[in-house]
């Protein structure tokens, strides 16, 4: 089975082709539609946009499409940056400042008080039905300034008390056993594998 992975973020496909790398399909991403946008994001939630991606990119190359989205819940902040992860603050701001900012507003917190969890939700769209729908969560706190330069976004403040590190200091292999997204992906794994 060709299967899409219908995002333009290259961390997300990054982890995701390696999720997949014993399942028995071809994947492919949308760097072979370049003239594709984006759909809207109508979200509340991220199964519900991660359901309208996988419709909108199996509708739009005919190939079956897996549609993502997650990001970052913080308790404190009553659940930003949330749906609004990649946009929070601006498309066109660096993480760097978006996790600079997000340190600013949880400033003198004490460590019980900045729980945070990173949630994934996935959909996978087959001729135009919604074939799978998981999510993955990975529960964890908001460091008290930035470690490490692996991952992406807002891995270097998302600190996972088991491990006692950020997830900016995993390798990818580490980060895909415990991840909000490496959850997901395992039982997507095991889905497809059955078919």
């Amino acid at each position: 089975m060709k299967l899409l992975l219908a995002t333009t973020n290259a961390g997300k496909v990054r982890e995701q082709q390696e999720a997949l790398q014993a399942c028995p399909v071809e994947v492919v991403t949308l760097s072979e539609w370049p003239k594709i946008q984006p759909p809207e994001e109508p979200g509340p939630t991220f199964a519900i946009n991660a359901a309208c991606k996988a419709f909108f990119y199996q509708r739009s190359t005919k190939v079956a499409a897996l549609g993502e989205d997650s990001g970052l819940v913080i308790d404190a902040l009553d659940g930003e940056p949330g749906v609004n992860s990649a946009r929070w603050l601006g498309t066109n701001t660096s993480y760097v400042l978006k996790n600079q900012e997000l340190l600013k507003r949880l400033k003198g917190l004490p460590t019980n008080e900045r729980s945070a969890r990173y949630v994934c939700a996935l959909a996978l769209a087959v001729n135009g039905k919604l074939v799978f729908s998981t999510e993955g969560v990975c529960s964890g706190r908001i460091a008290l300034e930035p470690h490490g330069d692996g991952g992406f976004g807002y891995d270097p403040i998302f600190y996972y008390p088991p491990l006692k590190k950020t997830m900016g200091t995993l390798s990818l292999q580490e980060k895909n056993v415990i991840s909000h997204r490496g959850k997901a992906m395992a039982k997507l794994v095991k889905f497809l594998s059955a078919l």
